[in-house]
């Protein structure tokens, strides 16, 4: 059960949500913001958002201004960071380099980094001797304790060198909040680098000591990032030596999301994508909804809730540590049932974008604001995705229905002219002012010839709306009006007949 939150101001919780501008956001991105805006809410605590971009080569201006209009559509909203600044500004990597160059420089004043003159060659030399050998392969150590002498003889040869930090010889272990006790020994957490030899910063130094500057109690991210936590509490524990860093926050690192074929679910995969949701019209809260349900659970019995009955209840110890397996489907049913939640209004608002796209199948002057609003209730307990609208309501503002040839071979069977023929005497003398009297002429048009209400309608829904499946039928009539859907049937007749 998850704990109740704390009161206002006083939990001291502070959590950070750090991604690079590179690319599209990914699901697998927001689902990380997610845990880390629920926890921060849950308890009354801080997001931190903040900014890797020191990698120039990667890193572009147009990601980063995705981001933020990534999390602004998704309502996660952030308490220091870009746009609205905070005591530890500012939030951009970039723009901190002169912080992580002072620290690096008092690390190794205090022996706990050190220049490497080792070159990538002897390095991967080493490595493949000492995975023949059957030992660890990571960094040997071989310029932690160079002479005065070695290291002009380096210089000498004009070789560039790079900082590492130099591990503590003991064991560390921690407990991770999703994954409980875990220990790593000497021999698997070799030296690493924190500067590299043009001097720019790497991800290892820089994300451990903005963390500690700017007081983060609780690190949440990704199980990929596991590794490299023994190498930051090493880093915290000489941060705090240096008075640079308090504590060292807790660690908490969330199932990978799987894919298809039960592989890790990347950036090269389309389902991955933020923007594909936004395109297809899935509700910021119905997306959200779904991604707190890979690796949580909000009850053993309810899957549909709100961004705020999650926030109640988010514990970061109830996420579980096994892999949680990405399913579209259900992604799509989750978002279904956030569209019915709708009330009229803001469902009629939610599908405004598509109803009134440049790219819309008909044109704007042919666009019914009434037969909208009287269809809206019935499109609303139909779609899965807001862009599905279009194809559901086009029979209303297009001249004629969408000729799909695969909808028209399957409804217009032997005997179907002859239906409809009846059909549209029976709706000539029916009163259109209710959908069950329409339905009541259908009925009795589909018993003059044997058939089912079923097997009637189906030539009736294809002649008037061009598709075999959509929105209730006799209230599509009703709305699409008697003279309209008389001449569709007719020309559907006289298409039989040719």
């Amino acid at each position: 059960m998850a704990s109740a939150p704390l009161n206002p101001g006083t939990s001291g919780v502070r959590v950070r949500f750090c991604p690079s501008p590179t690319g599209n956001p990914h699901v697998g991105l927001v689902r990380t913001a997610l845990f880390n805006w629920a926890f921060a809410r849950h308890h009354q605590g801080t997001l931190v958002f903040r900014i890797e971009d020191t990698d120039a080569a990667r890193d572009s201006e147009e990601s980063y201004r995705m981001l933020l209009d990534s999390l602004r559509w998704l309502g996660l909203d952030w308490d220091e960071g870009p746009e609205v600044g905070g005591p530890h500004a500012p939030y951009r990597q970039s723009e901190r380099m002169d912080v992580y160059a002072d620290v690096a420089r008092r690390l190794k004043e205090a022996g706990h980094a050190y220049d490497c003159y080792c070159t990538n060659e002897e390095l991967e030399e080493r490595r493949a001797e000492a995975r023949a050998a059957g030992r660890a392969s990571g960094y040997d150590g071989r310029c932690r304790t160079l002479t005065p002498e070695q290291v002009a003889a380096y210089r000498a040869e004009g070789r560039a060198s790079i900082v590492r930090f130099r591990m503590p010889d003991r064991t560390i272990t921690f407990t991770d909040l999703v994954r409980g006790e875990l220990t790593f020994t000497p021999e698997n957490v070799p030296d690493f680098g924190i500067v590299r030899a043009s001097g720019a910063p790497l991800y290892t130094l820089v994300n451990p000591v903005d963390d500690a500057l700017m007081g983060i109690t609780h690190v949440l991210r990704g199980e990929d990032l596991l590794s490299s936590t023994p190498r930051q509490i090493a880093l915290y524990d000489a941060l705090i030596e240096l008075g640079v860093a308090q504590a060292v926050p807790q660690f908490g690192h969330l199932p990978y999301v799987m894919g298809e074929g039960n592989k890790k679910l990347s950036k090269r995969d389309p389902e991955s994508s933020l923007n594909l949701y936004r395109e297809r019209g899935f509700l910021p809260e119905g997306l959200l909804n779904y991604l707190s349900l890979l690796g949580w659970s909000y009850s053993a019995d309810q899957d549909v809730f709100t961004v705020a009955e999650m926030v109640e209840r988010f514990d970061i110890t109830g996420v579980n540590a096994n892999p949680a397996r990405f399913d579209l489907k259900k992604a799509e049913a989750i978002n279904a049932d956030h569209i019915r939640r709708l009330d009229e209004k803001a469902f009629a608002q939610a599908c405004e974008p598509w109803l009134r796209a440049p790219f819309a199948p008909w044109r704007p002057e042919d666009f019914d604001e009434a037969a909208w609003q009287a269809i809206a209730p019935h499109a609303q307990t139909r779609l899965t995705v807001l862009s599905d609208i279009t194809a559901n309501v086009d029979f209303l503002f297009l001249a004629e229905p969408v000729d799909d040839e695969a909808s028209w071979a399957k409804a217009m069977k032997e005997g179907s002219a002859d239906l409809l023929r009846t059909a549209r005497e029976k709706l000539e003398a029916a009163d259109w002012s209710s959908p069950e009297a329409l339905k009541e002429a259908v009925l009795a048009a589909g018993e003059a010839h044997g058939l089912k209400l079923g097997k009637a309608q189906a030539p009736v829904r294809v002649a008037v709306t061009g598709r075999t499946v959509g929105l209730p039928l006799f209230e599509s009539l009703q709305v699409l009006g008697r003279d309209r859907t008389l001449a569709r049937i007719g020309a559907a007749l006289a298409r039989l007949e040719s």
